[in-house]
């Protein structure tokens, strides 16, 4: 007997860094959208609109045949108009749909092709952009943490329940 081979889903691993986003930052609301530590930062309204915006990024440089978009000011002026987090977290579950469906809806082989040639993950299988959206949204959640203990809050630990 041979074990059947089965198509691993991807698409449980950003779901499980949506929980632990959602759960982490939950804490901030409407009235912080426009907070930054410091001037020069983002606010938390445009941290959040950033990860949504990332998680976009990932899965157009992975269909692309040029690859990723390395424009890096243009991205960063598209969210200086961001000033409500109710928006941008809008923005964060459009884009995690988008990320699970793009996996959702691709083969194992499909996943397994390189991606196109460049200085991000130039000929990595295509799954590989998976882990590289989980860490950059626990990046995020982490300095929104440390936003929402300025504010005077304390965010719950996001592995709990």
């Amino acid at each position: 007997m041979s074990p059947k081979s089965e198509h691993y889903d991807f698409a449980n691993q950003l779901l499980a860094s949506k929980d632990f986003f959602d759960r982490s930052t939950r804490v901030l609301d409407e009235a912080d959208s426009g907070f930054r530590p410091k001037e020069g930062m983002m606010t938390v309204a445009q941290q959040v609109a950033h990860t949504a915006q990332t998680l976009d990024w990932f899965v157009e440089g992975a269909s692309r045949p040029e690859g990723f978009d390395l424009d890096f000011e243009k991205h960063a002026k598209a969210l200086e108009g961001v000033i409500s987090l109710a928006i941008a977290r809008q923005q964060l579950e459009a884009a995690y749909g988008n990320a699970v469906q793009f996996l959702r809806s691709r083969s194992a082989e499909e996943l397994l092709r390189p991606l196109p040639p460049g200085p991000v993950m130039g000929g990595q299988p295509i799954s590989d952009i998976v882990w590289a959206m989980v860490e950059h949204t626990a990046h995020h959640r982490g300095a929104l943490t440390v936003y929402s203990r300025s504010l005077g809050k304390v965010p719950p630990m996001p592995y709990g329940g």
